[in-house]
C-alpha cells in the first residue's frame, strides 16, 4: 500500500542570497522569550483565589503561536520615523532593496492616516501545492511596538515569486532598528477548497445547550475556576 505524501510548502531563494538572508522557520521555533520563561503554573499564585495556571497550559494560545512557519526579516533595517510618523526614511545592511514606499493613494482613508504605507521586500519565493495558497498575519501572539504589517492572502501555487509585505510604521518618532532574523510574518498555509462552507444563524438546540454547558464546566474545573469562586465567597 502506498503513502501519500503530506502537502509541502517551499522557501525558494537566489543562490547569491542562500546562508546570507535569514530563513523561514516553524513558528514554533520562534517562541518569545517571555514565553519560554513563563512556568505551566505560577506556584506563588497557587495558594490564592488563582488556580495558577499561566497561558503556557492555554492551547489556543499556543496553536496560534506555533501554526505555520514564521517569514523572518532578510537584513536588519533601520527606520527613522518623522514629524508625528508623517515621514518614514530607512536604511539597510544588504545589498538589495528592503524598504520602499506605497503610494498614500493606494490606502486613502485607512486608520493609520497620516502615517505613509511602506514595504518590507522579501527574497524567499514560496511554492505550495495545486489548490493551497498562503495567509500572511503579523506573527500571533507577538505584538510589534514599531510595525504593522498588513495581513494578506496569496494563491502560492499560481504566484511563485517574490512577495512583498505592505506596513505601516507606527512607533512614535525616533530612530528604531529592526535586527536580521526579527519575525517579519506568520505564514499559515491553507487548502482553498477547504474555505468553501456555508455558514447559518440560529437558536441553539437543547442537546446543543447541554453539550455546551458540558464542554464549559470541563473547561472550569480544568482552569480551577470553582475554587477560585468557592474561596472567594468565604
Amino acid at each position: 500500500m502506498f503513502m501519500r505524501s503530506p502537502p509541502r510548502i517551499e522557501f525558494l531563494c537566489d543562490e547569491a542570497d542562500k546562508g546570507v538572508i535569514s530563513e523561514p522557520t516553524p513558528a514554533k521555533g520562534y517562541m518569545p522569550d517571555w514565553f519560554r520563561k513563563l512556568p505551566p503554573i505560577t506556584q506563588s499564585e497557587v495558594s490564592s483565589a488563582s488556580s495558577g495556571l499561566t497561558v503556557k497550559r492555554c492551547m489556543p494560545f499556543l496553536d496560534a503561536l506555533t501554526t505555520g512557519w514564521i517569514l523572518p526579516l532578510a537584513a536588519s533595517v533601520r527606520l527613522e520615523i518623522r514629524d508625528g510618523g508623517t515621514h518614514v526614511d530607512a536604511g539597510w545592511d544588504f545589498d538589495k532593496v528592503m524598504v520602499s514606499n506605497h503610494g498614500m493613494h493606494q490606502v486613502a482613508g485607512n486608520p493609520f492616516e497620516p502615517r505613509p504605507p511602506c514595504k518590507f521586500h522579501n527574497y524567499w519565493t514560496i511554492t505550495t501545492p495545486p489548490g493551497w495558497s498562503c495567509l500572511f498575519v503579523p506573527p500571533l501572539n507577538r505584538p510589534d511596538s514599531i510595525v504593522e504589517v498588513l495581513a494578506g492572502v496569496v494563491d502560492t501555487d499560481t504566484y511563485q515569486s517574490l512577495i512583498n509585505f505592505p506596513f505601516i510604521a507606527k512607533a512614535p518618532d525616533g530612530v528604531y532598528k529592526l535586527e536580521r532574523g526579527h519575525p517579519l510574518v506568520q505564514v499559515i498555509p491553507f487548502r482553498r477548497d477547504a474555505t468553501h462552507i456555508e455558514g447559518s444563524v440560529r437558536v441553539e438546540t437543547s442537546r446543543e445547550k447541554d453539550l455546551r454547558l458540558k464542554i464549559l464546566r470541563q473547561t472550569q474545573v480544568t482552569e480551577g475556576w470553582y475554587r477560585q469562586e468557592a474561596r472567594a465567597k468565604r
